[in-house]
Parts: C-alpha cells; structure tokens; sequence
C-alpha cells in the first residue's frame, strides 16, 4: 500500500498599527488532537491530547504530553507537545515564540465495518511560529495508508473523501484548515485534519488530529 509524506507551511503577516494589536489567537498554543464520535448506544470522546501553552512573560518551555489512547475501531500512540519563548533581542525586548505538537501511530479501523478503508497516520508534527512581523503555520504527515486518491501534494483546506469499496462516502476529511482573523492582525490557527463521519458510515462526530495557533510576539 502505498505511503505519504507530506508537508506544508503557511504564513501570516504582522499588521502596522498605531496601538498594540489585540490578537484573536492566543500567544501560542499546540494540541496532537482529540476524538468525539458516538455510534448506536456507545460514545468515544478523547480530550485534547499533548495539550501547551506559551508562556509569554518568561523565556522557556511549556510541554505537554499524553499517553497512547485506545477505543473500539480507534487507535493513537503516545503524544508530546513543547511551547517555547524565546528572547532575540533583549535591548529590545524582542521575542520569538514556537508551538509544535507531536504525534505517531494513529489508526482509524472504525470504518472496515462498513467495507471501508483502515486508516493510518505513522507520524505526523504542527508548528505555529510567532515573531513580532508576523506569524507562520508548518505540518508534515508520514507513513500514511488507507487514504487512496489523496494527492501528493494536499493543498490547504482540501477535502478528501473516504469511501466503502462500493463508492458510498463514509467521512469527509478536511486537511490543513487555517483560519485567519478577520480584520487580519498577523495572527493564525491550523488543524491539520478533521474527519467527519457521513451517516452512512453508521457514526456521528470527529476526529481531530494536530492543532495549533499563535499570534505575533509584542
């Protein structure tokens, strides 16, 4: 079965102002993911996993971590995430912010059931990079199998449908949607992937994986 792997950055330019801006994300934060989906009487929900949060009045790292998590047709290694600031310029009082989140051995089996594939991610990274120009969104997927007639090369904000053998859409997978304020200051969010189970796959709900955002440094 053939592998992917991919990657991909966006970037989020810094507003001039006459006031300091007021960001509509949050300085930094990364999570590796989360699942809520039910199917009949039985419900899975996983909270946000690897959960940081930068810390912007103090050089450092924030880190965050969670164990391997495993449901009935839905499967998640152990997860880490880190929130640094960084002092570029102390004369200046200049910082430079990052929040990645880390995650490895995702599987989907949930949908064999319905004749559909076993989804399966080997690793996969989110970053949110911040300085005071401006901000940026980097993510890679690796090992990937299961996810025929996804392309080489995903644009943002694709989506990918997930299909039984016989062609019936069972979830709808948006990759690398990013959000940017509106009016913009420079900040940025990006989810790596959200997969929404269609009904006919006989579940209700999603699944998260890789979150992030940031805005620009003071």
């Amino acid at each position: 079965m053939r592998k992917i792997v991919v990657a991909g950055a966006v970037v989020a330019l810094a507003l001039a102002t006459g006031a300091p801006a007021h960001a509509s994300n949050p300085p930094g934060t990364a999570s590796s993911g989360s699942a809520d989906f039910a199917k009949a009487d039985q419900t899975f929900k996983v909270e946000p996993l690897a959960v940081c949060d930068v810390n912007p009045e103090q050089a450092g790292t924030v880190t965050g971590s969670s164990p391997a998590v495993s449901k009935n047709g839905f499967k998640v290694g152990e997860t880490s995430s880190a929130c640094t600031t960084e002092v570029v310029n102390p004369a200046e009082l200049l910082t430079k912010t990052t929040s990645v989140a880390k995650g490895k051995a995702f599987e989907l089996s949930a949908l064999v059931a319905k004749n559909g594939p076993r989804l399966k991610i080997g690793e996969w990274s989110i970053t949110c990079t911040a300085d005071e120009k401006g901000t940026s969104a980097g993510w890679e997927l690796k090992g990937m199998s299961g996810w025929t007639g996804l392309p080489q090369n995903i644009p943002s904000g694709y989506v990918h449908e997930v299909k039984a053998s016989n062609g019936t859409v069972l979830a709808k997978v948006k990759f690398t949607d990013t959000v940017f304020p509106v009016p913009n200051d420079g900040s940025i969010s990006m989810t790596l992937l959200k997969l929404t189970f269609e009904p006919s796959s006989g579940y209700t709900g999603s699944i998260t994986v890789g979150t992030t955002a940031c805005s620009p440094t003071p």
